[in-house]
């Protein structure tokens, strides 16, 4: 297959992924008070975006972000780096097994049976793990008020630097997750349902883990 074949199907398989996780939390994304954190997620770190800018500049200054900021916020940048590394792999290589599998097949079994050519599950856990520490640090992070400000004042030197994208990333979280307060449900919510979800992919019978899909994608919000 060659390349645009190859970036047709990271995006459909992007689009699926997108799908599901607006149904998964649907009910959280209906809660003022986690709908920030939700959207924050979605899609700062799971949406169909293409993130390679922010990502480079993440790198680019990590070295500027220790620093000017508490440690956290550089090992913040590095959980970034590391979890959209593992997000692109383990969607291209999805994207990889998608097309190998036949035309007209159904799309829950077709995703299925890429999920399960793919494999990968340390990596899976290891995404989800990335994630949760993320959340984490800017839990802890959000509690400092000083640092929120220095954001605030890091606008216009952070877009005259080129370094708009990682801005507008820190300042979202930010936001999000003084919105949510204590997070350690979210968090918790978040990890034990994509916990359910890489189990389910991985060993349920196929024609079980095809009929979830099937139904969380249809009550997906538009």
């Amino acid at each position: 297959m060659g390349a645009p074949a190859q970036a047709a199907a990271v995006h459909t398989v992007k689009g699926l992924q997108a799908r599901r996780f607006r149904a998964s939390y649907a009910d959280l994304a209906a809660d003022p008070r986690s709908q920030p954190a939700v959207r924050f997620f979605l899609e700062e770190l799971y949406g169909e975006h293409d993130f390679s800018r922010r990502d480079e500049q993440f790198g680019r200054i990590a070295g500027a972000l220790e620093r000017l900021f508490p440690a956290a916020v550089a090992q913040l940048a590095v959980d970034l780096t590391e979890m959209h590394a593992l997000t692109e792999r383990l969607d291209d290589a999805l994207a990889g097994h998608w097309l190998g599998q036949a035309e007209g097949t159904p799309a829950a079994e077709r995703y299925t049976l890429a999920w399960r050519a793919c494999g990968a599950r340390g990596e899976r856990e290891r995404q989800l793990a990335v994630v949760q520490h993320m959340g984490q640090e800017l839990q802890r992070l959000t509690r400092m008020r000083s640092l929120r400000l220095g954001l605030r004042m890091m606008r216009k030197p952070a877009e005259a630097a080129g370094l708009d994208a990682l801005q507008h990333f820190l300042e979202s979280g930010f936001d999000a997750f003084a919105a949510l307060g204590d997070a350690s449900a979210f968090l918790r919510t978040i990890a034990d349902r994509e916990a359910r979800w890489i189990d389910c992919l991985f060993d349920a019978p196929l024609a079980e883990a095809c009929r979830r899909l099937d139904a969380e994608w249809s009550r997906a919000p538009a």
